[in-house]
């Protein structure tokens, strides 16, 4: 794929900064945050979260924007398209993307909502519970699809975060058509099960119709197929898509494609600090694996890598050198 593609992967997402906090279980309650999971709020709400968050420190992230700074540092070419404002963290979060060596060419929206950020309490068990402000990242459609990008990206990778409005679903099976008129393919991660049980139909229709290669946890999995058996969910997934990597926490991946199915194992972790963005590196991983056209098993090692070089420490973007981690050659 990658030789015949200006990008490897192109990602599209809610361009959101991140506000981390490590914090106790007690504060979760305080504040009335649901644990481990991700919840909408608005702008009032966002400033009195900052406020009330410990020793916060804020860096870019975004689903997506996380997994295209992970496969930029694995050495592929990468863009992004997602809408930030014409503020100063519209700037720093511009900045960051672009450090990556990532194309970002949205537009950035003047006199609306400020740019999206996302406050992230990390407990001592390295969960995350993430109460988001959407912001100027909500209002992204279909004229801020940058097409000429997406007819020349191997893969075109969608953040099921970003589908909410209608706006952002018809970019989704625009951006899916214009890849698939390209001959190029597309990739969907379900985000989280909030995301499933709010928009399980129109997932399925878009992993149905538009979608070759699926990223999703067990719980997000279970949950698109209303079942409560893996095996079932997995025979499923098998159905709609060409191509899923499904993770497992501590049990590792699954991954499956039209002939083949595999199980790799999580990769150990020393300590784990904050699981923000696991994730979204793993999908880096795999994703970057996809676009060299390597094995299953091979795919799903890098993913694990990188996953676990994330857990390591605070914040959803990478610190070590994910090319040595990974031993690729340092021509890509």
């Amino acid at each position: 794929m990658a030789n015949t593609a200006k990008y490897d992967v192109l990602g599209l997402g809610n361009a959101i900064v991140d506000v981390i906090a490590p914090v106790e279980d007690a504060f979760l309650t305080q504040q009335d945050i649901t644990k481990a999971s991700m919840t909408l709020i608005d702008e009032a709400r966002a400033t009195a979260l900052y406020q009330a968050f410990p020793s916060a420190s804020e860096t870019s992230g975004g689903s997506a924007a996380n997994t295209i700074a992970g496969i930029a540092g694995l050495g592929a070419n990468t863009a992004y398209c997602g809408k930030v404002a014409d503020d100063t963290l519209g700037e720093t979060f511009s900045h960051d993307l672009r450090a990556t060596g990532a194309d970002f060419n949205t537009v950035p929206l003047c006199n609306g909502p400020a740019t999206a950020r996302c406050l992230i309490a990390v407990t001592p068990d390295a969960q995350r519970s993430m109460s988001t402000y959407l912001g100027a990242s909500s209002l992204f459609g279909v004229d801020d699809l940058d097409e000429n990008a997406i007819k020349n990206a191997a893969i075109t990778y969608m953040e099921g975060y970003l589908f909410d409005r209608d706006e952002a679903k018809a970019a989704f099976i625009h951006a899916a058509e214009i890849a698939a008129a390209a001959g190029r393919k597309t990739a969907l991660t379900l985000s989280d099960l909030f995301c499933v049980d709010r928009h399980r139909s129109s997932f399925l229709h878009l992993v149905r119709g538009h979608i070759d290669i699926l990223f999703a946890n067990e719980a997000e999995l279970l949950s698109l197929y209303e079942t409560t058996n893996f095996e079932d969910a997995l025979a499923n997934v098998r159905k709609d898509c060409r191509f899923a990597a499904i993770t497992r926490s501590e049990k590792g991946s699954v991954l499956i494609d039209e002939n083949d199915m595999v199980e790799v194992k999580a990769e150990p972790v020393e300590r784990v600090v904050d699981t923000t963005g696991a994730g979204d590196l793993y999908a880096a991983g795999v994703l970057y694996g996809l676009s060299r056209d390597l094995p299953l098993p091979v795919c799903g090692r890098f993913g694990s890598l990188v996953a676990a070089e994330i857990i390591s420490h605070y914040g959803a973007r990478p610190h070590g050198d994910l090319k040595q981690l990974c031993n690729i050659p340092a021509d890509g």
